[in-house]
């Protein structure tokens, strides 16, 4: 497809106001500036400086900077040309831009902000997957009501992962897996015996009798590995989060609740993630699941991309595919497609300017609440227990992630991780134990509690 073409309809640029200037939106004003099809001249962040400063990193001369305190200022920037950082979304939301870009990572906060855009009539692109893990079915149905596109966006795991489910799908491919690689690779140095992964270093030269597959018992291999770097964290909230959007977009589900994770070689994913029948670890097709990239110094990254495991229905054509590189399990019965990148805000202009221009949502049709991501005790917690989620991957001490089939939030539903945040406990809770509704001080004025209650309402009749 000839993007260029695709998008020619436009006949003037996307204005966007982008909300939260950290590593996404900072990515994102800076590409915005080279991007013939985009605007971004509004930001918002929890103060108007933050806000500037972001800007500024962005490559924004200061001259052209406004800090705006009142709605009255950010008219007159905008009527000026000039380029607005501001304290409060309401203060900007009546200008004339067409996207939001909610990208806080905060999930109360991006409550506020969503129906803010909705309510503004703005489209909203959300990258804030903490509140996408909640309520985003619910915000799309909203918007949806009010002519208005809500969209998951490129260069996050979520919206390329469902591009390219969707895409073999079309082709008619009979999907065994789909998933990502986790944000940080275990690099092994044989000739140190150490591993490194997210600044992280320790002593595993045991890994080294475990480093090639070939024809040993995938589940062998992958819990020696495991063991092997029993130092290291092998499950993160964030990969939870981000595959859980996938669930309720495309229907696929995890082979278990907190996902197998394992530590895994690039061209062994198709092997790895095949059925037990084939030899892999899963219990069934058509699951998500992540891997830990496990790879030498001198070898390539999977670089947090995206991949799907298909069955080699046709083995002719994939015999011949084998030929040319691409990645087929040991047994030749399934393969890996794959994208080895996720660019963050630098490709996020695709999904905006679909959302504007074309009227389509990266979520696709039946974007519905098939899974939620309950919070789980990893250590007993007293009553009175603060849920302070903090942190570069807005992690919660003590507490953990698992799926959970959706269901309306009666009082002994499983809390939503990104629910209980910032939430106190009303009970004590013991290690392995799911926090329930009813066991945290809501706050019932809270707006993410109320789009939760929407969204209940519309998807679940209560």
């Amino acid at each position: 497809m000839d993007y260029r073409t695709y998008y020619a309809k436009a006949d003037r640029p996307v204005e966007t106001c982008v909300v939260g200037t950290g590593g996404f939106g900072q990515s994102f004003l800076a590409q915005a500036q080279r991007v013939p099809l985009l605007g971004a001249r509004i930001t918002v962040d929890i103060t108007a400086e933050s806000a500037a400063s972001g800007l500024s990193a962005a490559g924004i001369e200061p001259r052209r900077i406004r800090i705006c305190e009142t709605a009255k200022e950010a008219k007159a920037a905008w009527d000026r040309g000039d380029f607005i950082a501001a304290s409060d979304l309401a203060m900007v939301s009546e200008l004339p831009f067409d996207v939001v870009v909610e990208a806080t990572g905060r999930p109360l906060a991006g409550a506020r902000h969503a129906l803010l855009a909705i309510e503004s009539g703005k489209h909203l692109a959300l990258v804030t997957k903490e509140l996408d893990s909640v309520v985003g079915p619910g915000l799309k149905k909203l918007a949806a009501d009010r002519g208005l596109i809500v969209t998951t966006v490129d260069g996050d795991q979520p919206s390329l992962l469902i591009g390219l489910v969707s895409w073999a799908e079309v082709l008619g491919f009979t999907l065994i897996a789909a998933g990502k690689s986790s944000e940080y690779d275990f690099v092994f140095d044989p000739s140190s015996g150490r591993v490194t992964s997210n600044g992280l270093s320790a002593d595993c030269g045991v890994l080294a009798r475990h480093w090639d597959l070939g024809a040993h018992d995938v589940n062998d291999i992958v819990a020696a590995r495991g063991a092997a770097v029993t130092g290291f964290p092998q499950r993160a909230v964030p990969d939870l989060c981000e595959l859980m959007v996938v669930a309720n977009a495309t229907g696929l589900q995890p082979d278990r609740p907190d996902l197998h994770a394992p530590l895994a070689r690039i061209g062994e994913v198709p092997t790895i993630f095949s059925h037990r029948d084939g030899g892999g670890i899963l219990s069934g097709e058509r699951r998500l699941d992540v891997f830990h990239c496990l790879r030498k110094p001198d070898e390539i990254s999977f670089a947090g991309g995206v991949f799907v495991v298909i069955r080699c229905d046709d083995s002719r054509s994939w015999d011949m595919l084998a030929q040319k590189g691409h990645i087929v399990s040991r047994t030749g019965e399934a393969a890996m497609v794959f994208m080895p990148r996720h660019l963050l805000g630098l490709e996020a202009a695709t999904s905006i300017l679909d959302a504007a221009i074309h009227n389509v949502s990266g979520y696709g049709s039946d974007y519905r609440p098939r899974f939620d991501l309950a919070a789980v005790a990893t250590e007993d917690l007293p009553a009175g227990t603060l849920l302070s989620m903090g942190g570069h991957h807005h992690t919660i001490s003590g507490v953990t992630a698992e799926f959970r089939p959706a269901r309306a939030l009666t009082s002994d539903a499983p809390a939503p991780f990104y629910l209980a945040a910032d939430c106190r406990l009303t009970a004590p809770i013991r290690k392995g134990q799911e926090i329930r509704i009813g066991d945290l001080d809501l706050d019932r004025g809270s707006k993410l509690l109320s789009l939760r209650g929407m969204q209940d309402a519309h998807f679940f009749g209560s």
